[in-house]
């Protein structure tokens, strides 16, 4: 099965990034969105720890904060909410903030083990196609980790600063490639990805070379006519360097934005994967992209 062609590989190593129209059939689109129906509804909240999720301001003490529940998450499905579907004040009887949004409106995201536990995103994951994709990128072993949909829920979907993938799924040499595929249309309007073209090459913005060493630098005013947002039809696939520089902002429109997206690493030997990285491999590692 054929992979990306040049002109499309040469357009991902000069920006970072690349959109793929129509990667998705509309089956495979509701079939995801229906899965993700499902779940949102039918998780237990009587037995959730109310975990949110929250990403710093590239503070490294404040990026990706988690509790056990989220911690170890890699091999689970699991829900995590956004800090705004929460009262402000603790409740005085449970000392806890109370959910003020119904539990289907008020989910972050859904992870991290999607490509494994359920079957419409296996179905869109582990596939020859994107195996193939992967080796026009040059993987030899990919590995797939980190699965999740992403709700950017109406008024209250939380910003995701600007940050390089690679920070949190540090490979030595470097390796982090994300798939992540557009379930609802992600436009200006409701808080769709903006890249900061060409940011994974050199140290334009500021070029992170690992996250834990001496060898990090902090990511420093990269320039706004770099930053390019997009425009993303229901259906797409956006390819994103582990190196490039990418940002959402909070969704203020009254519609989602669902995405699917998950993570490739290369797992040949010779590349090392951080036991620092929040998430660590479950017995019998990665999952091999194609099965």
């Amino acid at each position: 099965m054929a992979g990306l062609t040049p002109e499309q590989l040469a357009t991902f190593q000069e920006n970072g990034f690349l959109v793929i129209p129509d990667y998705l059939s509309q089956s495979e689109i509701e079939s995801a969105l229906k899965e993700t129906d499902t779940l949102l509804n039918d998780f237990d909240l009587d037995t959730h720890p109310l975990t949110q999720f929250t990403t710093g301001d590239g503070d490294d003490t404040a990026d990706h904060v988690g509790d056990d529940y989220f911690l170890n998450s890699g091999d689970k499905i699991r829900f995590f909410f956004e800090p705004e579907a929460f009262t402000t004040e603790p409740d005085p009887l449970t000392g806890r903030a109370a959910l003020i949004k119904p539990k289907h409106v008020a989910v972050n995201k859904i992870g991290h083990s999607l490509h494994t536990l359920s079957p419409p995103f296996k179905a869109i994951s582990l596939t020859e196609r994107n195996a193939s994709v992967a080796r026009s990128l040059g993987f030899s072993d990919p590995r797939v980790l980190q699965s999740m949909v992403i709700c950017k829920q109406p008024s209250i979907g939380g910003a995701v600063p600007s940050h390089r993938d690679s920070e949190f799924l540090y490979t030595d040499p470097p390796s982090a490639v994300g798939w992540w595929y557009a379930l609802q249309d992600a436009t200006p309007g409701n808080a769709t990805l903006g890249f900061w073209k060409g940011s994974h090459k050199g140290r334009k913005g500021g070029h992170i070379t690992r996250r834990f060493g001496v060898e990090e630098e902090k990511i420093s005013g990269p320039a706004d006519e770099d930053l390019e947002i997009l425009n993303v039809k229901a259906g797409s696939l956006v390819l994103i360097h582990g190196n490039v520089l990418h940002k959402s902002e909070k969704n203020t429109s009254p519609r989602s934005r669902f995405a699917y997206t998950f993570h490739v690493i290369e797992g040949a030997e010779g590349w090392d994967y951080d036991n620092r990285n929040w998430l660590q491999p479950p017995e019998g590692g990665f999952s091999k992209l194609s099965q």
